[in-house]
């Protein structure tokens, strides 16, 4: 080792360095130059160690010899290098290896004693416990949100400056949060390390994963404090509190609609847009709700999965059921505010209510003539057409409408079902019928 001399310069500690030799590992950097007033150390625990210095007795009481120095630090480097015995990490003390080899072995020693969740470390357990005392001890002081993580706060802050300081080598993305990006470049490499121990199926993140394994557990952490309801998701519960609060943070740039959910607003923009995502193979029909695309495909299949508990007719909508339902009932929501009558359905009192507003919004192209459903204007357009759309598969005879087919079948199966009170005597026709009561009244 470069020997160190000193001199005593009145008030003044002086080092005069003799040359530079390869000990800068030692404890002191030495230069070529003279350098007064300054020891530079590259260990901060010897720096603390040594504090402030002002005689050379304390200097020339700190290394006593080359020797004891170079064995000391051998002592700390074998001290403080715990190697990982499954990888090539070394970590400095016994307590951090442990905790990271539990990511090998998967232990979890640390259980929450109020869902019963594991984990890893004691940290994690902690943060973790936040989510059921609802504990957020961090704020924003732009915006004064608070979080239960000091991470998550570190990230929210780069909303603000709008940081993204980890970008993607393959694609340029940019992100805020390293776990991002690497969760992203999964899409390239299309890595999923986290696998389902129930059904095999994988995932390239964990979060999706312990989603994915409540669908098996039928776990539902998250509980909403307004009405008890719970959920799989926390992101499921956000959605649903916004029920309550009313809030609407989605706003469409277009109209300015706002909605609860960001899923709503990309369903609502494609109003503006005219985008029509889902396509029907059978038909070629376009769909811009992925929930109308599956209702039309139970015209092909003839698939029918809602069934009424009262009569076993079947629906392939619930909401075809629920309006079916009234018919048990006799539940009938809508009343005309003209005259007080009530209906079971909100199309069948728009109707009624043409009867005294006069109003005829649905005209033929082919003669000019008006009507007040649409139903009618279709049945009248066969007019022009001749076409026969439904047949009896007694006789073969073509109708223009159902109706007429029904009335139709009567004379094969015999049915009269409109019945004179006064005779008893029964009629296949409504007309039929009245015209019959005239006997009676003269």
């Amino acid at each position: 080792m470069t020997s160190v001399k000193m001199e005593d310069c009145g008030q003044t500690l002086g080092l005069n360095v003799i040359k530079y030799e390869e000990e800068e590992k030692n404890g002191v950097v030495i230069k070529d130059e003279e350098v007064k007033n300054e020891v530079v150390f590259k260990d901060e625990e010897e720096e603390r160690n040594i504090g402030d210095l002002t005689n050379q007795d304390d200097i020339a009481g700190i290394y006593t010899s080359p020797t004891e120095v170079e064995q000391q630090q051998e002592d700390n480097e074998d001290n403080n290098s715990h190697p990982c015995p499954h990888c090539e990490k070394h970590f400095i003390s016994v307590s951090l290896l442990n905790r990271h080899i539990n990511i090998h072995t998967g232990e979890k020693p640390y259980c929450c004693s109020d869902c019963g969740s594991s984990f890893s470390q004691l940290s994690h357990l902690k943060r973790h416990k936040r989510a059921h005392t609802g504990e957020k001890p961090y704020s924003c002081s732009d915006c004064g949100k608070s979080f239960s993580d000091r991470s998550d706060l570190k990230c929210h802050k780069r909303t603000h400056t709008g940081e993204k300081p980890y970008s993607c080598s393959d694609c340029g993305k940019s992100f805020s949060h390293p776990h991002n990006l690497k969760c992203h470049k999964r899409t390239h490499t299309g890595e999923k390390p986290y696998s389902c121990s129930d059904c095999g199926k994988n995932f390239a993140i964990s979060k999706t994963l312990n989603d994915h394994q409540r669908l098996h557990t039928g776990e539902k952490p998250y509980c909403c404090s307004d009405c008890g309801k719970r959920f799989a998701q926390f992101g499921s519960l956000a959605s649903h509190q916004r029920i309550h609060t009313g809030e609407k943070p989605y706003s469409c740039s277009d109209c300015g609609n706002s909605f609860s959910q960001i899923s709503n607003l990309n369903i609502h923009k494609r109003i503006h847009t005219g985008e029509k995502p889902y396509y029907c193979s059978d038909c070629g029909k376009r769909f811009s709700h992925l929930g109308s695309f599956n209702v039309h495909k139970r015209i092909h299949t003839g698939e029918r999965l809602y069934s009424c508990s009262n009569c076993g007719k079947s629906f392939s909508q619930l909401g075809s059921l629920n309006i079916h339902k009234r018919i048990h009932t006799g539940e009938k929501l809508f009343s005309c505010s003209d005259c007080g009558k009530s209906f079971s359905q909100l199309g069948s009192l728009t109707s009624h209510q043409r009867i005294h507003s006069g109003e005829k919004p649905h005209s033929c192209s082919d003669c000019g003539n008006s009507f007040s459903q649409l139903s009618n204007l279709n049945k009248h357009k066969r007019i022009h057409t001749g076409e026969k759309l439904y047949f009896c598969t007694d006789c073969g005879k073509n109708f223009a409408d159902l109706k007429s087919l029904k009335y139709h079948q009567r004379i094969h199966t015999g049915e009269k079902p409109y019945l004179c009170t006064d005779c008893g005597k029964s009629f296949a026709h409504l007309p039929s019928l009245k015209r019959h009561k005239c006997t009676h009244t003269g």
